[in-house]
């Protein structure tokens, strides 16, 4: 069963994408960083190529030809991966086909209307009996 982590109380929500798709990277897992919205997606990816300024993190959009051979993949299209370890959540609804990914990610600011939308796939993922995990980072200095 896919584990799902929420990552609450995010000042910002791109720079611990960011992080995250770090971390998961390093450990050589593949990841599909799921943008419905197109400036997200625009956004998330300029970062990739950016912060920090000595680092790189290959990536690329699912519409590239290099998707299947890319470990990071920002878009929609989830068949572009050849696994499915990390699904990063993006978009305010519960991505589709979520359960074929080995982990999700949700990340929820303090914005008020992220936060009821954050509630919202929180009662989705439980009331279908997903074990759910929190972490809050309020006081780890994101």
């Amino acid at each position: 069963m896919t584990e799902i982590s929420f990552y609450s109380h995010a000042s910002d929500k791109l720079g611990i994408t960011r992080q995250l798709v770090a971390k998961a990277w390093l450990q050589k897992l593949n990841i599909l960083i799921y943008a419905p919205d197109e400036t997200v997606a625009a956004t998330i990816d300029r970062l990739l190529w950016t912060q920090p300024a000595m680092s790189f993190i290959p990536h690329c959009r699912d519409s590239s030809h290099l998707a299947a051979s890319t470990p990071v993949i920002i878009g929609k299209n989830p068949d572009v991966l050849p696994s499915a370890d990390v699904l990063i959540n993006l978009g305010d609804e519960p991505p589709p086909v979520f359960s074929r990914f080995e982990r999700l990610i949700e990340i929820v600011t303090e914005d008020e209307q992220d936060v009821l939308k954050g509630r919202q796939r929180y009662r989705f993922y439980k009331d279908r009996g997903y074990g759910l995990v929190n972490h809050d980072l309020r006081n780890r200095g994101q």
